[in-house]
């Protein structure tokens, strides 16, 4: 796998929490595995915390203490130095902050209409692209 920088959305991390079999398992599973690097704010790990407690998803209190800990275990914690008024949900600039101040090649999101495709040097791509750029024997066939 490539030594790639990243910055996950909080939908790729609910939808893994959500379908153990799914692509965004094996994206987050990619992101957090070496030589990959992923980075988050302080922000991003409160967003995270908060939507995935959210009783309407029905994600299960020890599925979301794994991901969140496995999160906070292997991620890279980054201060954003500006507020960025850039994507189309205000809610979405806080993963453009993290990635400008990560100097992220790549935020996997599945809400790519919400984001520009590039900020500065980070592509946003989906799930699936970052699999097809990583790891595309994990597709399925």
């Amino acid at each position: 796998m490539l030594n790639l920088r990243l910055v996950v959305d909080t939908n790729v991390v609910v939808s893994a929490a959500l379908r153990p079999l799914g692509l965004q398992r094996v994206a987050l599973i990619l992101a957090v595995t070496k030589p990959a690097r992923l980075y988050v704010s302080d922000p991003i790990l409160d967003e995270y915390s908060e939507v995935l407690a959210r009783s309407m998803l029905h994600i299960r209190k020890g599925t979301r203490a794994q991901i969140l800990q496995m999160i906070r275990n292997r991620s890279f914690l980054v201060s954003p130095q500006r507020n960025l008024e850039v994507t189309y949900d205000p809610d979405d600039n806080l993963f453009l902050e993290c990635a400008e101040a990560a100097r992220a090649d790549y935020l996997i999101t599945d809400n790519l209409r919400h984001f520009p495709r590039f900020w500065r040097s980070t592509k946003v791509i989906s799930s699936r692209e970052f699999i097809e750029i990583a790891a595309p024997h994990l597709l399925p066939q």
